[in-house]
């Protein structure tokens, strides 16, 4: 069971070590400004029930629930340093962390000491709950508001099987609170949406009464750091009308690696690396101190790996891979 979520390769523990500094310190222009483009659809209604999805350091789960009437606010994310700094410091526990800004202004700048502190302790009713947003652990129709801080382009699943999910954690008439950039990088072009195709993936799985807004505002601006921008963002507030009749269920890894009782597929891309990796076991044996990089070639094309004419550029290649991996510390 622990295989069928897992951690995307993109992803670690301290991939957004930066946000954790902007949400508790110095980010208040950022936090304000985001929570006013998600307030705004609320208007004077009260969101119920929430569910921030992909919740990260937890400042706008907070500020949800402390500056709306929302009678739970439930905040979940997988990265487990973030959950459980979000959890202390909204209750109210002052914690001292080093934030390492990207391009440092100043020497005394590498390494910042920093106290994260929010305004006053959170009310009752702010849970935080580690999980994974695509199989998040609660019922159906179980909260009147989701929200999805800067999540639905960087999930690696299709928009619309999102759409579906969100629709089955909502109760009938609520609301999807969606808030951030729409900057879809999915190996399948089609699954890179624009925001006219959001919406028409709205309207299919469930979801009227999309009201759209687009706003500059200021992104990770650490006042240690040189590197700081604004980002043009994106909100939608979309209300669910039906339901959908089937969610998709997310798989992380196929089920021949799950179960490892099926047979391992002989796909194209497997038969093509299984002959690059051949190749490159050669090419690693034939490095002996003593070759040269002609050497080898030549010792390739007699074993017909490749012609005469792409042998030499290819070992090249090859080898000035290894030769930068080595440089970095890392390897092939």
């Amino acid at each position: 069971m622990a295989l069928r979520t897992r951690l995307p390769a993109d992803q670690g523990l301290t991939t957004y070590y930066a946000n954790i500094h902007r949400d508790w310190c110095w980010g208040d222009a950022e936090n304000d400004a985001s929570f006013d483009m998600l307030a705004a659809p609320l208007g004077d209604s009260a969101p119920g029930r929430v569910l921030v999805l992909g919740a990260g350091a937890g400042r706008l789960a907070y500020d949800l629930h402390m500056r709306t009437a929302a009678v739970l606010t439930v905040a979940l994310d997988f990265n487990p340093l973030l959950v459980l700094i979000a959890e202390r410091v909204g209750r109210g526990e002052p914690l001292e962390l080093y934030e390492f800004p990207l391009a440092p202004r100043t020497p005394d700048d590498q390494a910042v000491l920093r106290t994260l502190a929010t305004p006053a302790a959170a009310r009752a009713g702010l849970v935080h709950v580690l999980g994974d947003a695509h199989r998040p652990p609660f019922r159906h129709g179980a909260f009147d508001t989701v929200v999805t801080p800067w999540l639905v382009d960087i999930l690696p699943e299709r928009f619309d099987s999102l759409c579906a999910r969100v629709n089955a954690l909502l109760a009938p008439g609520g609301r999807w609170l969606n808030f951030g950039s729409l900057s879809f990088h999915d190996r399948d072009p089609a699954a890179r949406y624009g925001l006219a195709e959001c919406l028409a993936a709205l309207d299919e799985n469930g979801f009227s009464d999309v009201a759209v807004d687009e706003r500059e505002i200021p992104y990770l601006c650490s006042p240690a750091s040189r590197h700081a921008r604004r980002e043009r963002v994106v909100s939608w507030s979309a209300r669910k009308v039906r339901d959908v009749k089937k969610v998709p269920r997310y798989h992380a890894l196929p089920e021949w690696l799950v179960r490892g009782t099926e047979p391992v597929p002989f796909s194209d891309s497997f038969r093509t690396q299984a002959a690059a990796t051949r190749i490159h076991a050669f090419l690693m044996s034939l490095i002996d101190g003593r070759r040269s990089l002609k050497d080898m070639a030549k010792l390739v094309v007699e074993q017909r790996l490749m012609n005469a004419d792409e042998a030499e550029p290819a070992i090249r290649s090859f080898l000035i891979k290894m030769h930068d991996d080595s440089r970095r510390g890392s390897t092939y």
